[in-house]
């Protein structure tokens, strides 16, 4: 070895142990400036000298060549998600399941915190980091190898002076932690760049990033909590394969706890719940897992987790905040939402200025007015809502709030019918009306008309260019080409996507008219029946539209309202006029027929609408609703409630790749 060679390696060496230090056991021993110097150092080295690089070096985590896409890593051990527990009397019923399955009352347990980040997989063979990927839907994820890699705090191999494992598959949470994601936002705020919404949101953009050296420039960090299979060594426990990770370098989250019974579970809880807001990081949770993995083994897995662990859900982040205003907000049917204007404050970790107040009655009920202190939480840590408000500190002179009788955007009447509670601009020319029917006109469920955003329709109305949907297709080039920030190509663009709309189904032609009560679904059912015909449609009576399957008296007397109007008459006939015409959808197969199909969660590799087309394209039918005429439930990764509904009705629960198998 030359003399060179003893250099670079032992510079990689030094500089892997100090990422240990530092990611690991949050103990650098040397300064940033120190660091720096080591790792150029390295550099130059290895600049001159590129031969003798070696595989683990530090300075090979600046990403490779982009990726036109990623590609699937089927997980040799299902990668489950977790049942939940929702307050004490169900982290008891958890414990008393636990006691009753193992026939044990002394059960160790071992507690930790329940990063908000994204899951993935790392694959090491003979010590090498060979592969790595996201969760997916539990059994198939992304090939995200390279910006795996980027991370400082994964080794790219595992410390050799301990026992290493032929094969060693650890799973964990990537996230960036609060200090690191503020001076992110405030480098891209210094170059002019939108900032992040959130430290998750940023984590799992970062991860899924084409270009890995994009991935580099991000502040990742990693928790690895757990095995998946392991060759050439046996673990009996989870605190002895935790206690083994550090010494390989990979990071283990400090605040992990073990104890017994339910005190534990209730007193850990409570310790985490006590200390969130001194986290470096943001948790949703505390995970309860039994730490023997003979007991794990014993009591198994259910379809989609296993029943020796759960997530204790802690209670969604509150602040408190002024309601500096409340302003109607007017939708695409007329419906007239309060929106409460909030002085900006940080609720969980994303900047809230605006909060839903549904209808007037939810206004009455928490008596909510312009100037109150109020506490406002993230429902399901997204949804900004007002919880309620802080009495003592309202002024002598608030006074209650209530709608406008008149429309804020075009000031017609408002009406209110008594079965809902929702009041309604009851102008059909409305602007904000207007924008919202043609913003659902083109989206992507709909027309799909590519270009025509948000703020190009605003535009077009401002300018008069647009008055309605059927304008759509009045538009030309010139138009289009003289407006603001349009340069001649996106005006070609934009022409050729509506030409292509023209040709499309009669469900999503039905869907795009914004007929109240009437969605992407009822929209396929009213085609079965019609088979295409329009005009057989729009002349229905009420007797015949109550005899289609799921079609009720709302759906029914909504339908005929709308085909009444002759304003809607006269729109839909330009339509045509303007060369609108039906395509009948291509159906592989019918070897779903009369299958009724509920999605759930994210799919590993297919968009939620492309998972319906297949569906549908089969002869199946796609549902919003769990019910017990559901025939499959297609699970993704996060499926929320739909899925502990599917499992108490006994309900078939199918991955993406089964869904495949079924179509073969």
């Amino acid at each position: 070895m030359t003399d060179v060679q003893k250099k670079i390696k032992e510079l990689t060496d030094k500089i892997n142990n100090h990422n240990i230090q530092y990611y690991v056991y949050d103990n650098p021993i040397i300064s940033d400036y120190e660091y720096d110097i080591l790792f150029r150092e390295l550099q130059e080295l290895e600049s001159n000298h590129p031969k003798y690089i070696l595989q683990n070096s530090p300075t090979s985590r600046v990403g490779s060549i982009p990726l036109s896409k990623f590609s699937q890593a089927e997980h040799r051990i299902p990668l489950l998600s977790l049942s939940n527990a929702m307050n004490n009397e169900e982290l008891e019923l958890f414990h008393t399941q636990m006691v009753k399955g193992l026939e044990a009352e002394d059960i160790e347990y071992m507690g930790e915190p329940k990063l908000d980040g994204l899951a993935v997989e790392l694959i090491y063979e003979n010590g090498k980091f060979i592969k790595g990927s996201t969760r997916g839907n539990g059994y198939i994820g992304e090939d995200i190898t390279e910006n795996l890699k980027t991370i400082n705090a994964i080794p790219l191999s595992l410390n050799s002076d301990h026992i290493i494992p032929k094969i060693l598959e650890v799973r964990g949470e990537v996230f960036i932690n609060h200090h690191d994601f503020l001076a992110l936002n405030k480098k891209r705020i210094d170059d002019g760049e939108s900032i992040f919404a959130n430290p998750r949101n940023c984590a799992a953009g970062s991860l899924r990033q084409l270009d890995s050296s994009i991935t580099a420039t991000r502040p990742l960090r990693i928790f690895c909590y757990a095995p998946g299979h392991i060759e050439g060594l046996t673990i009996n426990s989870q605190k002895e394969f935790l206690d083994l990770l550090p010494k390989w370098g990979l990071p283990v989250n400090s605040e992990i706890q073990m104890g017994h019974g339910i005190n534990f579970l209730n007193s850990y809880y409570q310790h985490i719940e006590s200390i969130r807001e001194e986290l470096k990081y943001d948790i949703d949770g505390v995970v309860f897992k039994i730490n023997s993995y003979s007991f794990q083994k014993k009591l198994g897995e259910r379809s989609r987790s296993p029943r020796w662990a759960i997530a204790a859900k802690l209670k969604p982040v509150q602040a408190t905040t002024v309601v500096e205003n409340i302003i109607p907000s007017v939708g695409r049917t007329g419906a007239i939402t309060p929106v409460a204007k909030l002085a900006p404050v940080n609720v969980g970790g994303v900047i809230v200025s605006n909060a839903t107040l549904h209808n007037q009655d939810e206004i009455n009920k928490k008596d909510v007015r312009i100037g109150d202190t109020v506490i406002v939480q993230r429902a399901g840590d997204v949804i900004p809502e007002v919880v309620k408000i802080v009495i003592e500190k309202r002024k002598s002179t608030s006074q209650p709030y209530a709608i406008p009788l008149i429309c804020p955007s075009c000031n017609g009447e408002v009406s209110k019918s008594q079965d809902e509670a929702i009041m309604r601009c009851v102008n059909l020319h409305c602007p904000a009306q207007l924008q919202g029917r043609i913003k659902h006109f083109v989206s992507k469920n709909c027309m799909d008309i590519d270009g025509l955003g948000e703020k190009l329709v605003e535009l077009l109305i401002h300018h008069q260019l647009i008055s309605n949907i059927s304008d759509i297709f009045r538009l030309t080039h010139e138009q289009l080409s003289n407006l603001d920030r349009m340069g001649d190509k996106s005006a070609s663009n934009i022409i050729t996507s509506i030409n292509q709309a023209k040709q499309t189904t009669m469900p999503r032609f039905i869907h795009a008219l914004g007929i109240r009560n009437v969605g992407e679904h009822l929209s396929k059912i009213l085609d079965r029946v019609y088979n295409g015909n329009m005009d057989m449609l729009m002349n229905s009576d009420y007797e015949a539209l109550i005899a289609i399957d799921e079609v009720g008296d709302i759906v029914a007397n909504s339908i005929i309202s709308y085909f009444q109007d002759s304003h809607n008459l006269l729109i839909i006939k330009q339509c045509f006029e303007f060369g609108i015409t039906f395509i009948k959808p291509t159906h592989s197969s019918n070897i779903l027929k009369n299958k009724i199909f509920v999605i759930t969660g994210t799919l590993p590799s297919l968009s939620r609408q492309e998972a319906k087309d297949m569906i549908t394209s089969h002869g199946g039918t796609v549902s919003s609703a769990i019910s017990k005429k559901t025939d499959f439930l297609l699970c993704g990764e996060n499926p929320g409630s739909k899925f502990e509904k599917a499992e108490s009705l006994n309900l078939n629960i199918i991955n993406e790749i089964q869904l495949k198998e079924l179509i073969k």
